[in-house]
């Protein structure tokens, strides 16, 4: 047993899969046993393992210059570019880009930043963020506070009330529905749950609203058609911020560009990038503003003399040189049409095990797909344990998939995986539900 904590890990089952290389959509442990990423790493993995052009251009980054910051007034060309090239492709209106590390890190700063705006324009009591249930935002003291998955609070003492963190319900039609409700009145009663939240709290006190188009650790929630379009009424009415969190869906994961693109959400005013940004070939995250946020900001920072935010690593030329690459081959190579076209077909073979009893519901869009895993379908009670020992079953048959949200199955294969590796994929996880089942 080694010195490491494990992350995400269950701390009395350690080191019990040990990876020793990836070629593909492929990984390898040190027995030489072949597994599919079925979950494209942990979501981000988008070109899969062992890129050759992406490592030596990262190669050549380190030769060249292996590190530069971005404080006081310095900067260099990949961050520049980098930021360039992201300001150019989001629907934010005048983007402006802050990098960082990690998703989480990019949340933070997010929020960082929004405390800064409204301080700087006069309004310093607009500070509230509503987040949804099950939602997952990353995991520091902050971002934490955004997420409301049971086992990323428990024992943490998330300071969620310090932070002014709010929660409005979750888009889980399946498991939210009351009745014979239909999935348009269920959008309909969340946006109007959503407008009854605003007005007790007061909008001059809540700044923004932050949801994943479609969330990714907490069960692959596709919203209904129409519950964004209420959702973003409501906000706008109010005068309250859209905040995209892509780090998942961002770059072709669920067929178009970004997830708000594939749900239908307009010019959101923030946007979070991490993961398929550099393919997960080296860390880097991206925290996007809108130009009306960040002009008061400059003036604020000249008034005390330094905007004082950031970290050793933001910008770091490696990182942006990766993301540039990355950038360039997913729209040279055409894996933003492989991500719609094949990800319809991952959509069609996964609608074909609904004749398992036990699948309550499977959905997902793009190549990013989840089925949740019932006791029986009249009563919809998670089988928290079937879920577990199918995920273990898939691993034994050389597939690795995630189980997250107790009782759902989730996949998000790099976006070069092609129609027989979906199948192959399928084949495995049919395998392995025959097995448990």
């Amino acid at each position: 047993m080694s010195a490491v904590i494990y992350p995400t890990t269950n701390l009395t089952a350690t080191e019990q899969l040990k990876f020793e290389r990836g070629e593909g959509v492929y990984v390898y442990d040190n027995n030489g046993k072949q597994y599919l990423e079925g979950l494209a790493g942990l979501w981000c993995t988008g070109l899969g393992y062992g890129n050759k052009e992406l490592i030596d251009t990262i190669s050549d980054q380190l030769g060249t210059l292996s590190f530069a910051h971005n404080f006081g007034g310095k900067t260099h060309q990949p961050a520049m570019d980098l930021a360039d090239k992201l300001a150019a492709m989001v629907p934010v209106e005048n983007a402006k880009v802050f990098f960082g590390n990690s998703g989480s890190d990019a949340n933070d700063s997010h929020i960082k930043m929004l405390r800064y705006y409204f301080n700087a324009i006069g309004k310093p009591e607009k500070r509230k963020i509503i987040t949804r249930e099950s939602a997952y935002h990353g995991v520091t003291v902050a971002a934490g506070a955004l997420t409301s998955l049971p086992a990323s609070l428990a024992h943490f003492d998330a300071p969620v009330d310090a932070l002014g963190i709010l929660r409005t319900d979750s888009p889980h039609y399946y498991r939210g529905v009351q009745g014979d409700e239909c999935a348009a009145d269920f959008g309909t009663r969340l946006a109007n749950n959503l407008e009854q939240l605003i007005l007790r709290e007061g909008p001059d006190t809540i700044a923004a609203f932050i949801a994943e188009p479609i969330t990714g650790a907490s069960g692959v929630i596709v919203p209904p058609p129409g519950y964004y379009e209420k959702i973003q009424e409501v906000l706008n009415r109010y005068d309250i911020m859209f905040w995209a969190d892509e780090v998942i869906t961002a770059f072709g994961r669920t067929g178009n560009l970004f997830g708000c693109e594939t749900m239908n959400i307009q010019k959101p005013a923030l946007m979070t990038f991490a993961k398929q940004l550099s393919s997960a070939y080296f860390p880097i995250s991206a925290s996007v503003i809108s130009g009306d946020m960040y002009e008061p900001m400059v003036e604020a920072s000249n008034e005390v003399g330094v905007f004082g935010h950031g970290f050793t690593y933001s910008g770091h030329p490696v990182g942006c040189a990766a993301a540039l690459k990355t950038l360039e081959i997913y729209e040279r190579d055409g894996l933003y049409d492989n991500a719609r076209d094949v990800g319809a077909y991952m959509q069609l073979k996964l609608s074909m095990l609904a004749r398992f009893e036990q699948i309550g519901e499977i959905r997902g869009e793009g190549l990013l797909g989840a089925i949740e895993l019932v006791e029986d379908r009249a009563s919809r009670t998670p089988a928290v344990n079937l879920a577990k020992r199918v995920t273990k079953a898939c691993e034994d048959n050389g597939l690795i998939v995630r189980n997250v949200a107790g009782n759902t199955i989730a996949m998000c294969p790099p976006l070069i995986i092609t129609q027989d590796q979906i199948d192959e994929m399928v084949d495995k996880l049919t395998l392995s539900l025959e097995q448990c089942l």
